[in-house]
């Protein structure tokens, strides 16, 4: 069965709820001033337009509750909500994503494909340029795998580059992750990533939007969407960004809601590195390592914040820290390497590790980590 507000009351609210939700300048402070004034989205739908107007609503919000368009919109969503899989959650939901409740204007609806019990766990977002480079790609799907390991849920933007590699990270380890898109749930964007979508949703992950159905890619919704990533998680890694990116837009997002902002150097020359320094230099924590991010939420009162387990094998220790080459093992470990190299086999037998990339990643262990 779809989870769906029970505080919506019956069909018909929901339905009126659904025709608000799509009316065009009603955005999440207009949609509550209305169910607060009216008591409900059926009262406010009734109501005459000049109560909208004094409620500082546009006319054209007003006069559009007749059209044909809003009326066939609503219906079309009550049928995408029958299949399995298919969830609607509102802010005044039990299930609502409880950080994402705290932000100035969370969505008064929120289309969730997939398990919207995921929205309730402890969640990291890892966001960066589109076009990053190699380097970029591969640091952010390490640390996606190891905060997966870790029991964090990894929130992105299903965007090319840093996101996607973001999302693959996370699902290569058999961890949660959470797309947020900035186009309705029907008009998955980009099309390349149709299949990551899908690949999230059949994983145990959640593909999300406030947007209605069949909301197309628009410039202004992107930079919106962003506030959703960061109001959803405890803190946001930028990997990799331009001083341009849409990322800093998240970053400074997340810095406004009081989450922790983290940001991973590169090199002085490379462009997709600026914005990580001036990120920085304005007090984001410098991130070199998935301890650095654990360490900071020690006093979080949740469980994934707490810092796991060392096990006793060093080998699995250091990778638990973060993702390692071979040679760099052997250098922390001051081990030979046909020795390292001889103790990961062995453990990539047993299942305790996995070499993604060149980088050997430790597996999650019931005695490390925690529940999900």
């Amino acid at each position: 069965m779809p989870l769906i507000d029970a505080l919506a009351g019956s069909p018909a609210e929901l339905d009126a709820r659904l025709r608000l939700h799509s009316l065009p300048k009603v955005g999440p402070v207009h949609f509550r001033k209305l169910i607060d004034a009216f008591g409900s989205a059926c009262a406010a739908l009734a109501a005459p337009a000049p109560a909208w107007v004094a409620l500082g609503l546009a006319r054209e919000s007003a006069a559009a509750r007749r059209e044909p368009a809003v009326r066939d919109g609503a219906s079309a969503a009550m049928r995408w909500l029958e299949p399995s899989g298919r969830h609607l959650l509102m802010w005044d939901h039990p299930h609502y994503p409880a950080l994402l409740a705290e932000i100035p204007d969370p969505p008064p609806l929120l289309f969730v494909q997939g398990n919207p019990h995921i929205l309730e766990q402890p969640q990291l977002a890892i966001v960066g340029s589109r076009r990053a480079c190699a380097p970029g790609l591969d640091t952010a799907r390490a640390f996606a795998m190891a905060l997966a390991q870790a029991g964090f849920t990894i929130t992105s933007g299903l965007a090319l580059g840093i996101d996607g590699a973001a999302h693959r990270g996370a699902l290569r380890v058999g961890g949660g992750t959470v797309a947020v898109l900035g186009t309705g749930l029907e008009k998955v964007y980009p099309q390349r990533h149709v299949g990551l979508a899908r690949d999230i949703t059949e994983q145990g992950g959640a593909v999300i939007s406030e947007y209605p159905l069949g909301t197309p890619p628009a410039r202004d919704n992107f930079p919106r969407r962003n506030r959703l990533i960061s109001g959803l998680a405890l803190g946001v890694l930028v990997v990799e960004a331009s001083l341009g990116s849409g990322s800093l837009i998240t970053a400074r997002l997340a810095a406004e809601q009081g989450r922790e902002v983290y940001a991973i150097p590169g090199s002085i020359h490379h462009p997709g590195a600026k914005g990580c320094h001036q990120l920085i230099r304005d007090g984001a924590q410098l991130v070199e390592s998935i301890e650095h991010i654990l360490e900071s939420l020690q006093g979080w009162h949740g469980p994934a914040a707490q810092m796991p387990a060392s096990p006793a094998d060093p080998v699995l220790a250091e990778l638990l820290a973060g993702p390692r080459s071979a040679e760099a093992l052997a250098g922390d470990l001051h081990w030979p390497l046909p020795r390292v190299l001889a103790a990961l086999t062995e453990h990539e037998v047993t299942g305790q590790v996995v070499c993604e990339a060149g980088r050997w990643f430790a597996r999650p262990m019931p005695d490390t980590l925690r529940s999900r």
